[in-house]
């Protein structure tokens, strides 16, 4: 009897016994699959640092490019003959763009979308390494936001993971894309609406920044709607008979005072500015034509959406007043952008083991001359420690005076945000530019072709290498952000696109502009058979700084030292 007991008691315990071995099993597997994740960044981070030649070559070629939204034709070639000759099936011309493109290598699922922006800057020519305004071509086009170095990053970061893919027989498929018009909000729209991303299952945007970092929710930016306003009148002779003219000149500037009058009772949240590019002919001929071009930017779709009717009605009482026609056309748009938690999670687990560069002397000095000269509020040169992860900007809605309740001031906007509404998105960005810089600004491309940048675009693409393999080999990862995507931040708003299926990409946009200065920029292109980095082709000592800016930057470390000295030794009493 006790026998069978004990073997009751054992028969019993059987499947217990069998569970706990099956969860150990499961530890000791879960604890070698990590172990070969994290065995495969480090062969991927090794394989960057052994590509930043290819890095450096890129980023400099494209920076000798300078070209305008929707004319990036040689970026275009250069680009897509690149990733052919490494084995990429490449789509061009996608969403009616002649310079947009799709780049796609694996099989299978997870598809990974990895994109950056390519356009430049008007105006904004600039020699790299020179601490002060001095221009490659006077007046030309120039990397002023420095989109030239993340097409770099994200191909030197792809090409080594698939390498370890093809080894590893890892089943994915990767896609490459470049954020075509940017400046213009003017192409990532139309890659949604035309069905480009329906089977992404997850997106890594680069951008250019001076830190190595990511962020997730709603990072406070606006969106916009990106609006041309045509008025057409009646030309007559402007002294012999002006009043059989109707000038659709005057109906462009009592739009504008219109508007202007109007902004003082607007939401402070709203951000809106406008240019004039067609103002007529000639003095002496009543314009029969004439354009001015609005970027309406707000907080929320709805904002956006109520700005640019109000612009539609000033644009219609300036008719009424000069008995003139008006028309009007979308050139651009983006929502405010909202980007993955979970994600980003995991991208900054992988900065924070990538780190910051060491940036040299000649770097440094650079840095702070630029600083100086550009009057930043801070003059302390380059990032050295790494930024926190970015958190979401508080959407509690603030009362203000009126019984008004106002979310968060909002500022600039990225079309990247239209893709982050349509699936789980990313911004990783990396530490190639100075801090405290203008912006959209010649200073901005002092730091574009520089080690500065060759060292940021590098340690950017082993954070972004690492965070593909992480989504390619943790199918959690990928289930997780879309359970975000859809339980959080789709839950309650839902995307409606600012452009129409009627409305096309405005790609005449620039086309006199490059005519203009390509012939003069040409001569510039960078040659790397001949040079070994775009400052030697250009014959630039690195860096050039004046000398009173050397003697600036030489007393702003002394008196940083000092105030250091003063802060410890109070600590000290």
């Amino acid at each position: 009897m006790k026998n069978c007991t004990k073997l009751l008691i054992v028969f019993l315990f059987i499947p217990t016994l069998l569970l706990a071995q099956t969860k150990k099993t499961a530890k000791s597997g879960d604890s070698r699959s990590s172990d070969r994740i994290e065995k495969l960044k480090q062969e991927a981070v090794a394989a960057v640092e052994s590509n930043k030649v290819m890095a450096q070559q890129i980023n400099d070629m494209l920076f000798s490019f300078s070209e305008l939204g929707f004319q990036e034709e040689e970026s275009f070639k250069y680009l897509t003959g690149l990733l052919e000759k490494e084995g990429f099936k490449v789509q061009k011309g996608i969403a009616n763009i002649p310079t947009a493109w799709i780049a796609t290598w694996g099989s299978g699922k997870p598809l990974i979308a990895i994109g950056s922006d390519i356009d430049c800057i008007p105006k904004a020519s600039q020699k790299p390494g020179v601490a002060y305004k001095d221009p490659i071509v006077e007046g030309a086009p120039g990397h002023g936001e420095g989109h030239n170095s993340g097409q770099a990053l994200n191909i030197v970061a792809v090409l080594a993971v698939k390498k370890l893919m093809e080894r590893e027989k890892i089943p994915g498929t990767l896609m490459l894309w470049p954020g075509v018009a940017e400046e213009l909000v003017g192409t990532k729209a139309f890659y949604v609406r035309d069905g480009y991303f329906k089977d992404v299952d997850a997106c890594i945007f680069t951008h250019v920044g001076n830190n190595l970092g990511v962020s997730w929710g709603d990072n406070g930016n606006n969106g916009l709607v990106s609006v041309k306003f045509n008025f057409e009148g009646q030309a007559a002779h402007a002294a012999g008979a002006p009043w059989r003219g109707r000038s659709a000149l005057d109906a462009v500037e009592l739009m504008n005072i219109g508007w202007n009058f109007r902004r003082e009772h607007l939401e402070l949240t709203q951000r809106s500015h406008y240019v004039i590019p067609d103002g007529g002919d000639q003095p002496n001929v009543v314009p029969s034509k004439a354009a001015v071009w609005y970027y309406f930017r707000e907080r929320t779709y709805p904002k956006i959406k109520k700005l640019f009717e109000t612009g539609v009605k000033i644009a219609e009482g300036a008719a009424l007043m000069t008995d003139t026609k008006f028309t009007y056309e979308i050139l651009g748009s983006a929502w405010p952008v909202h980007t993955n938690k979970v994600m980003a999670a995991a991208a900054y687990d992988n900065i924070k083991k990538v780190g910051l560069p060491t940036w040299s002397e000649e770097d440094q000095l650079l840095a702070r001359a630029s600083q100086i000269e550009l009057q930043a509020p801070k003059v302390d040169g380059l990032a050295v420690k790494l930024d926190s992860m970015g958190m979401p900007t508080s959407s509690a809605p603030v009362v203000m005076m009126g019984g008004q309740a106002m979310t968060p001031m909002g500022g600039g906007s990225d079309d990247i945000a239209d893709i982050s509404w349509s699936l789980p998105t990313i911004v990783l960005r990396y530490p190639s530019n100075i801090p405290g810089l203008p912006g959209h600004h010649w200073a901005n491309a002092i730091s574009m072709a520089t080690p500065i940048a060759h060292k940021g675009v590098v340690y950017g693409a082993k954070a972004e290498a690492m965070t593909l393999l992480d989504l390619l080999l943790k199918p959690e990862l990928i289930k997780d952000a879309w359970a975000y995507y859809k339980d959080e931040q789709t839950k309650d708003i839902k995307y409606e696109p600012l452009i129409s299926p009627k409305e096309q990409p405005a790609i005449y946009l620039n086309k006199k502009i490059m005519a203009e200065f390509k012939p003069k920029l040409e001569k510039f292109y960078y040659d790397p058979s001949k040079y070994t980095n775009y400052l030697e082709q250009l014959g630039i000592k690195y860096p050039t700084v004046r000398d009173d800016q050397r003697e600036a930057v030489k007393k702003q470390l002394e008196k940083d030292k000092s105030s250091a000295a003063k802060v410890s030794s109070s600590r000290g009493n």
